[in-house]
């Protein structure tokens, strides 16, 4: 029986420590517990500095009234004598003003000369030294703070004062001071748990939420109490990336069906050519031709994934090594010429304007990249006989380059969605292209801490409205040098 009851308790304690054990690993548990130590042990150094301040001045008082007595007594006695002194005595324990005034002359022998106490205290041996002990005084016990001094003829005096007031103003501060320090490790307590709950609720709510999403429901925000603090922000950032990550695999999952539709098609002609070839080329010049198709349809695909590479290597910011300082205004010039030419082929003409220098911090081949982009869908969407407009200028701090077709344009609702890869609006539906080229432009100017906008191309006179991509790049601005004017010389 005893060894079951052994077992049991030992059972129990084991039982308390597994419960106690998740609350010590409670970070909640944990703040609140210290902010609970800090706040008693404050408090109490705070009560503990005011009790000790208070009965220190109070001592401090007591000891300079006895030392200013003493030294008037002694002087009387240089001056007149024993008599005199008790004069003197006699004196002040007849003045109503030092109702605590404690007084004591004795003879070599001990016998009392004057005074207000019935006999030497007990303890008080040693002379010029502080003593606190009890008294009797005319047959009352009181407590007093006193010292001692020694006459060449071998009498003493005692000089000092009724503290009594004082030990029961002391014993009033320490029960001031146990139940202050209750009550503040009650408040700390409260606090504690206060802190505790916070703590806890944001936490469990931003648990919640990362639990929902783990199952599936991508929807799930962290919920927001509208108070405006900390812990609302720290629920706005989760939010935001959340609302970021969502739209980051929407992206992906747009990104793979783009990927899946618009390979789908050149793999299957591809593979629809040669296995007719395979089967009715008889001449080898219809097979190379049949081939030939084919790796036109394969090199497609190829560029497909090469511009989503280098749109991923962008984005990463692998491509900042290659950042140098450059004048953008000598290759736009030789974009422009290479560009004329192949708008005049197609009954274009290429309106350009270009103010140097452009000077800039960044890759130029990405740049260049970025610019042929926007040339190129220009040219493809330009009616015949349309003018592109095509400008280069530094505005300030930035750098702006101006692409301006009329064709047709994106409508307004559709240019938040036009640099997302693979998008294609109604109006490039049924035109040649991957829909990446929008995507790399904004990349590229990501990347050099630029921004890519698109507008409306509003010509006078015009009915089509076309769209104005306007690329902006920050300027490489020196930095201000002081030079210093020559000041004329005091005569």
């Amino acid at each position: 029986m005893k060894r079951k009851a052994r077992s049991a308790g030992m059972g129990g304690m084991a039982g308390d420590k597994r419960r106690l054990r998740p609350l010590i690993r409670s970070a909640g548990v944990r703040f609140a517990l210290a902010y609970a130590l800090v706040f008693g042990v404050s408090a109490f150094i705070l009560a503990f500095s005011i009790w000790y301040s208070t009965l220190g001045l109070l001592q401090h008082q007591v000891e300079a009234e006895v030392r200013a007595d003493e030294f008037g007594l002694l002087e009387h006695e240089s001056m007149g004598g024993l008599g005199a002194l008790t004069v003197a005595i006699a004196n002040r324990m007849a003045d109503a003003a030092n109702v605590n005034a404690i007084y004591l002359l004795v003879d070599p022998t001990g016998r009392p000369m004057i005074g207000n106490l019935d006999s030497w205290p007990r303890g008080l041996t040693g002379l010029r030294e502080w003593y606190e002990l009890p008294v009797q005084r005319q047959g009352v016990a009181s407590v007093a703070l006193m010292r001692a001094t020694l006459f060449p003829d071998g009498s003493r005096l005692l000089v000092g004062r009724d503290v009594q007031a004082r030990s029961e103003l002391r014993l009033i501060l320490r029960d001031a001071l146990i139940w202050a320090f209750g009550i503040m490790v009650a408040l700390g307590a409260f606090g504690a748990l206060l802190i505790r709950s916070l703590f806890r609720r944001i936490i469990q709510d931003v648990a919640e939420t990362t639990r929902a999403i783990s199952r599936g429901e991508l929807s799930r925000r962290v919920p927001v109490s509208g108070v405006g603090d900390e812990f609302d922000e720290l629920a706005v950032v989760i939010n935001d990336m959340l609302e970021r990550l969502g739209r980051l695999m929407d992206g992906v999952r747009q990104v793979s069906n783009a990927i899946a539709h618009d390979l789908r098609t050149p793999v299957a002609r591809a593979r629809t050519r040669l296995e007719d070839a395979a089967l009715h080329a008889h001449t080898p010049e219809t097979m190379s031709a049949a081939i030939e198709r084919a790796i036109s349809d394969l090199d497609g695909i190829t560029g497909i994934f090469e511009a989503l590479l280098r749109i991923s290597e962008i984005e990463a910011g692998s491509r900042r090594a290659a950042f140098a300082a450059v004048d953008l205004a000598p290759m736009l010039h030789d974009m422009d010429e290479l560009y004329a030419a192949v708008a005049e082929e197609r009954g274009l003409k290429l309106d350009t304007s270009i103010s140097g220098p452009l000077p800039v911090i960044g890759d130029r081949q990405l740049v260049q990249q970025a610019v042929a982009n926007l040339l190129d869908n220009a040219l493809k969407f330009s009616p015949i006989n349309g003018v592109i407009r095509f400008q280069a200028q530094r505005h300030e701090q930035v750098v702006e380059i101006v692409v301006a077709d009329r064709g047709p344009g994106i409508p307004e609702k559709e240019r938040a969605r036009a640099t997302e890869r693979f998008y294609r609006g109604e109006a490039a539906r049924h035109t040649q292209g991957s829909g990446l080229g929008l995507s790399l432009v904004a990349a590229v100017a990501q990347l050099h801490g630029g921004t890519l906008y698109l507008g409306d191309n509003q010509v006078p006179d015009e009915p089509n409205t076309g769209l104005r991509a306007v690329l902006v790049l920050p300027a490489n601005v020196p930095p201000l040098k002081f030079v210093a004017a020559s000041l004329p010389r005091r005569s």
